[in-house]
């Protein structure tokens, strides 16, 4: 990237005209100020009839394979098409492959079913561990998990493993989606993806491809919720705008005489020497006092999450009058 900086002034003046070429996405690889004075053409995979197309032309042209007699099914054609991948060069080197492998006869070459199945036995995912396919994959399978699309996510995961990515890398996105996505919901979500991580490090591929459908599995069947996420953002905006703002001195601790001569910790209330083991004492900052953070919604175990709080509210409320009784 350093060097693509030398031609920004080139092509500001327009001394240069610059045209390049690439199969990564050039939004990761291009500097943002040279891509802004270029205009991106974006080309796209080749579908099914495109490489159909193809094939026909290759084995009918004297500039192909036309002079050979090759004998080939519709069937087979659509096959090596579909096995292609949206790839031109793959498709022909694969029609190649086929070709050259399959019986030659005195009226041309019989492409064999046997040699067919051989030669479409397995072919490279598209897939970069560290390029845009990577991004787009990991994003499919967070959204199917979020979703609660259990086939999808089965799928991408596979989509990955089989692609060669670290399993370590997905077991961590797990992870980071059981509290994102679930939290409360289901607490068993998080403990289930810190196991399939576990195991991931202990045994590695291929053993540890049933280790991380259990927890997509799990984790797209799970109740939903993103309460957690909700919380930690309004409460990190705050914290943001009141860092100005002291901890109350009867929640600091007091560990030394000075500290204590100044205030600290006076009149803190130690929760379990109270009724309910709580009581209305502040523990916010004067200006966010009143202020809530985390609300659950009404998705699984949030239920009783949003009951207990409800609970407290009220003992708190109570505690909070029968002291303001006692004071009158």
């Amino acid at each position: 990237k350093a060097q693509q900086d030398a031609f920004l002034p080139y092509v500001e003046k327009g001394s240069i005209i610059l045209i390049g070429a690439t199969t990564e996405n050039p939004s990761f690889e291009i500097n943002s100020a040279l891509l802004s004075r270029c205009r991106v053409f974006v080309l796209n995979s080749l579908n099914t009839d495109d490489l159909k197309d193809l094939i026909i032309r290759a084995i009918s042209s004297s500039k192909g394979l036309g002079n050979l007699k090759i004998h080939i099914t519709d069937e087979d054609i659509e096959a090596i098409a579909a096995f292609s991948g949206g790839d031109a060069r793959f498709c022909l080197n694969t029609l190649e492959m086929v070709v050259y492998n399959s019986p030659s006869e005195l009226d041309g070459i019989h492409v064999s079913q046997d040699i067919l199945k051989q030669c479409l036995q397995k072919r490279s995912l598209l897939y970069d561990k560290k390029g845009e396919e990577h991004y787009n994959i990991i994003s499919a399978l967070h959204k199917s998990v979020r979703n609660s699309d259990v086939q999808a996510a089965v799928y991408w995961l596979a989509r990955m493993l089989e692609a060669g990515e670290d399993p370590l890398y997905i077991a961590r996105r797990f992870v980071r989606m059981a509290s994102e996505d679930i939290g409360m919901a289901d607490s068993r979500a998080l403990e289930i993806c810190v196991a399939a991580y576990q195991a991931c490090h202990y045994l590695g591929v291929p053993e540890c491809n049933v280790h991380l459908t259990h927890a997509a599995v799990y984790l797209a069947l799970a109740p939903k919720s993103n309460a957690l996420e909700v919380a930690y953002n309004n409460a990190k905006s705050d914290a943001l705008k009141t860092l100005d703002q002291p901890v109350p001195l009867h929640i600091r601790n007091a560990p030394t005489k000075l500290m204590k001569d100044l205030g600290y910790s006076k009149g803190y209330e130690y929760s379990h020497d109270y009724e309910y083991h709580m009581t209305d004492m502040q523990c916010l900052p004067d200006a966010l006092v009143g202020k809530e953070y985390y609300v659950p919604s009404d998705q699984g175990s949030e239920v009783k999450v949003r009951n207990r709080l409800a609970q407290i509210k009220q003992i708190k409320a109570m505690v909070h009058r029968n002291r303001m009784m006692k004071k009158k």
